[in-house]
């Protein structure tokens, strides 16, 4: 009896969870029809994320001319015509002023005694030093002809060889010393005018010099000519003239090289020696009455 009426209070019961699961249901598919969302991330699913529009790019703003309204003040001016570079004229150049000065001959010497070039001063050199030396051994007419025979044998041989090389090979070279036969070795008139002036002036000025010192127009420069003169005298009994030449030499060469090297002490102590002299001879011009230059 307990049973039978237990029975339909368990159906019912079974029942209404039936149908408040059924509404729970029909409420949640609503409200995902109504508002839907995105689903949940599971524990092995990637985020999703809703896609997104690339940002607008702006178009590129294009500069057109301003019209012309009237001659108002914002015009803008018409652009300049492109001018075109001239190419250089070889023939118009003008050299440049190092390859000017390379090619005087006062440059040419400079640059033998500072050594710039060492084979050009080396070749120089040791045969001005050769035939110094020769000179000390031979006489100057011998040496002279010497030399003449050396250049001769060199020159002759090497023509006798190139006619027989130009023979065997059945050429036709021409002379081999042809290019120096075509240059011009002439001296220009320009250029003798230019040194003769040169050594004219340096010649005159000697001369005023020599008659301003045996005249004694200054005692203390003619007394100091008359020492060199006396020391000179010594130097002549030790050494003859091609000895000094060779001495002279040897101090061109290397007199200006040990003075670019070391500039700054011999100038140092030519001051000293300088200031000595200077003080010596103010002394003597103060002591000795007469000396004193009269002051125009």
């Amino acid at each position: 009896m307990s049973e039978e009426f237990q029975s339909p209070s368990v159906s019912s019961s079974a029942r209404l969870d039936d149908i408040i699961e059924d509404s729970t249901r029909e409420g949640t598919e609503k409200a995902a029809d109504d508002d839907p969302l995105p689903p949940k991330p599971g524990a092995g699913d990637a985020p999703v994320f809703p896609p997104t529009a690339p940002p607008p790019v702006p178009a590129p703003r294009t500069f057109e001319p301003a019209e012309n309204h009237g001659g108002s003040s914002d015009e803008s001016p018409p652009p300049l015509p492109t001018r075109s570079r001239p190419e250089p004229d070889s023939t118009s150049v003008p050299a440049a002023p190092s390859e000017m000065a390379r090619t005087r001959p006062e440059s040419m010497v400079v640059d033998l005694i500072y050594w710039r070039d060492i084979k050009k001063t080396g070749l120089v050199f040791g045969a001005s030093l050769f035939l110094l030396l020769s000179m000390t051994i031979f006489s100057i007419v011998s040496v002279i002809a010497y030399l003449g025979l050396a250049v001769l044998s060199v020159t002759i041989s090497f023509r006798i060889y190139r006619g027989i090389l130009q023979a065997v090979q059945k050429s036709d070279d021409g002379h081999p010393f042809k290019a120096c036969l075509e240059k011009d070795v002439a001296v220009s008139d320009e250029l003798v005018h230019k040194y003769s002036d040169i050594g004219l002036g340096h010649v005159n000025h000697a001369i005023t010099e020599l008659r301003r010192l045996f005249l004694v127009q200054d005692l203390v420069d003619s007394l100091k000519f008359s020492v060199l003169m006396w020391l000179l005298t010594y130097v002549g009994a030790l050494f003859n003239g091609l000895t000094l030449l060779i001495i002279a030499l040897v101090a061109v060469f290397s007199i200006p090289v040990v003075y670019e090297r070391h500039q700054a002490q011999i100038d140092h102590y030519l001051g000293i020696v300088s200031k000595q002299i200077r003080d010596v001879t103010a002394k003597i011009r103060a002591k000795v009455p007469g000396l004193r230059k009269k002051t125009e």
